[in-house]
């Protein structure tokens, strides 16, 4: 978090003391607004307004006599050499070539978002205001809103702990008779000359130039990278479902999730997540919402207009609040979608239409659900693994007679506090239903199948919060960890008759610092069972990194009842008529905890019924973690409600098998498949 920068130019002429003299380029549309503006400041004694320009005049009667009305800015610039300040409120594309028209008669500009079509644009703009010692406004009216500095001065103050990024979010719906309007509306480039239309860089620009801002990001220079995930569901050649994701030079990550195909339309926010709380601006209400632990709070603040403020900068030298130099960062966002390939479509299995004719509009369904997801893990749609979304190759995949049956990732887009690792998502039936689930809305740090410890001689390689015993409670720290395979020692990707496919792999755990504190060899083994089932199992050995005992724990081994989760873990997806039994007995409450043989959990899952059976080692003394209700997983607990120790020579080992069946399996069944095929070799 930042002050914004002073707009003062080296080159900057005098300040005006004469009532300034304005002329309006572009009547319609936006123009519209401008005008009623202009209204308002000029009956205030602010400005006089004294041409417009646009090459489909006004209404009759609509402006005062004494305005003069142009076909196009050159004739009104040539007519009228006393205007001082020059708005443009006309299609993308025209933005820079008027800009640099009306800076090179020596006016001062005010252009609408976006201010320019490329960086090349915005690079050009910025030398020739310069030249001319002028001043260039641009329109994020939401940059006027006092809650800014307010937001700023909240963080600073420490209200909402240490910040751990800021999102962007809006869902607008927006009609057929919206891309109708204009020829170059839905355009990237139109005649050859670039538009980069599309819901980031026009319809909601405004979310992303307001959180870049209190990201402290405003120059160029303080962009590090922008990665897009760009999609349509309209019949258009830009974007109008998409993620962006924007790191600073400050290390600040950036989250935009934005749609106009949203079943109703709210109001876009901006929200700074915090480990004590967020605050969240409604920036079209300048509506400010504090969360913490001790409650909410809100407050509305006023805003500062921003043709109000060109005026004061001119007249006092104040600085400009919107200077088209502190939009290089939205324009380096901008540059990189208009380098992106074009946005794909959205296929129409996955897309409702609502309403007729120009009325219609795309509704994609659970776009709500997707968005939150993919702020809270702070991940494209693409890295989500939604249906319509790109595909994303999987580090390697695992197959079954030349069947994917499980995908390997190796964790590397996950972000820092969901502790990045390798995990196998999605993992299929024979018959190809997804039993795997990750980065869910719930926990965004589950992720498939796989390996995590949430106390590693105090390192979070589990993801999220840590639960700790001086608190009692989970809190946040700054101690993820991340998991790194470093070699693979052998590899087998398919089974089949005869053969087990084989992984075997050699990982760090690496600290924050990137020091390793362990060493894991793990193995995976898969091979077919039946028709119908496959088995997968899982081996791992933890050492000590360097010459020390080392401690593995979790949040039951740090005082939470019965919350002794880590070690091996299987987030579930969602699925209809849950059951969980062992031989013990049937529910979550039987089987949580409990120390048994098998741990079996079926269900109707989107692709059809299944069954999973959990098989523990026989000797093995570790208890199951289960969840039903809350979410659904199923762990093999390490250290229960005790720590466990990795010492040097002497490394802590686990083994699991699971079986996958389609199909849903009785006691008998999973009674029969345990003792025909026992453990594996």
């Amino acid at each position: 978090m930042t002050t914004q920068h002073s707009a003062e130019s080296p080159h900057r002429q005098p300040p005006s003391t004469d009532l300034p003299r304005v002329a309006l380029v572009g009547v319609h549309g936006f123009g519209e607004r401008h005008l009623a503006n202009l209204a308002r400041l000029e009956q205030a004694g602010a400005l006089e307004l004294v041409a417009v320009a646009d090459p489909n005049p006004p209404q009759p009667g609509s402006l005062a006599g004494s305005v003069a009305v142009y076909p196009d800015m050159d004739g009104l610039l040539a007519a009228q050499p006393g205007v001082d300040v020059v708005i443009i409120a006309t299609p993308i594309q025209t933005h820079a070539p008027l800009a640099l028209a009306a800076l090179s008669a020596g006016k001062d500009v005010y252009v609408e978002k976006p201010p320019v079509a490329s960086l090349a644009q915005f690079q050009d703009v910025l030398a020739a205001a310069g030249k001319a010692g002028r001043l260039v406004q641009v329109g994020f009216q939401s940059l006027g809103s006092h809650a800014l500095p307010a937001i700023r001065d909240l963080v600073a103050a420490g209200d909402i702990g240490t910040v751990l990024g800021i999102s962007a979010t809006g869902q607008w719906l927006r009609t057929t008779a919206y891309f109708k309007r204009s020829r170059w509306a839905g355009k990237r480039s139109l005649d050859g000359v670039d538009v980069v239309d599309g819901v980031a860089t026009n319809a909601l620009a405004h979310a992303v130039a307001t959180a870049l801002h209190l990201a402290g990001a405003h120059t160029l220079a303080d962009i590090a990278s922008v990665e897009t995930d760009l999609y349509r569901a309209n019949q258009t050649e830009s974007d109008d479902t998409s993620v962006l994701r924007v790191r600073t030079s400050q290390g600040t990550t950036l989250l935009c999730a934005l749609t106009l195909c949203a079943p109703e339309q709210l109001d876009p926010t901006v929200t700074v997540h915090g480990t004590l709380g967020d605050i969240t601006l409604s920036y079209t209400s300048d509506e400010v919402v504090i969360t913490t632990p001790d409650g909410e709070r809100r407050e509305t603040y006023a805003r500062t207009d921003l043709l109000e403020n060109l005026l004061e900068a001119r007249a006092t030298g104040a600085p400009l609040l919107c200077a088209l130099e502190d939009t290089g960062a939205f324009t380096a966002v901008l540059e990189a979608i208009r380098t992106s390939p074009a946005p794909a479509p959205i296929d129409a299995r996955y897309v409702s239409w609502e309403g007729g004719g120009d009325d219609a509009h795309p509704v994609v369904p659970g776009i709500t659900d997707l968005m939150a997801r993919a702020v809270k893990a702070q991940a494209t749609f693409a890295e989500l693994g939604v249906p319509w979304a790109r595909t994303l190759p999987p580090a390697r995949t695992l197959t079954l007679d030349g069947h994917p049956v499980a995908d390997y990732q190796d964790g590397s887009h996950i972000r820092t506090v969901s502790s990045p690792r390798p995990y196998l998502h999605p993992v299929r039936t024979l018959a190809g239903t997804v039993v795997t689930d990750h980065q869910p809305l719930d926990h965004v740090w589950h992720l498939g199948v796989g390996v995590a410890l949430q106390d590693v001689d105090g390192v979070n390689f589990w993801g999220g919060r840590t639960y700790t015993r001086e608190a009692g409670q989970y809190v946040w720290r700054p101690d993820h960890g991340s998991i790194v395979s470093t070699a693979t020692t052998a590899a087998q990707a398919d089974a089949g008759e005869g053969r087990a496919g084989k992984l075997q792999e050699t990982l760090d755990w690496n600290g924050p610092d990137g020091a390793p504190i362990l060493v894991e060899e793990r193995s995976w083994a898969w091979s077919g069972v039946a028709p119908s089932i496959w088995r997968l199992s899982l081996d791992f050995a933890l050492s000590p990194a360097g010459d020390k005992p080392v401690s593995l724990g979790s949040p039951g081994s740090n005082g939470r009842f019965e919350g002794g989760y880590g070690g091996f873990f299987w987030r579930l997806p969602p699925c209809g008529d849950a059951a969980v039994w062992t031989t013990a007995g049937s529910g979550e409450a039987e089987a949580h905890g409990s120390v048994t043989p098998w741990l079996a959990w079926s269900g109707k899952f989107d692709g059809g019924p299944a069954t999973l059976v959990f098989v523990a080692p026989e000797g093995s003394t570790d208890p199951w973690f289960v969840r039903v209700d809350g979410y659904p997983g199923v762990g093999q607990s390490l250290a229960w409600d005790a720590p466990v120790t990795a010492r040097p020579g002497s490394p802590v080992r686990r083994r699991v098998t699971v079986f996958v069946a389609d199909g849903i399996l009785s006691t008998t069944d999973i009674e029969d498949l345990t003792n025909q095929q026992g453990e594996p070799s």
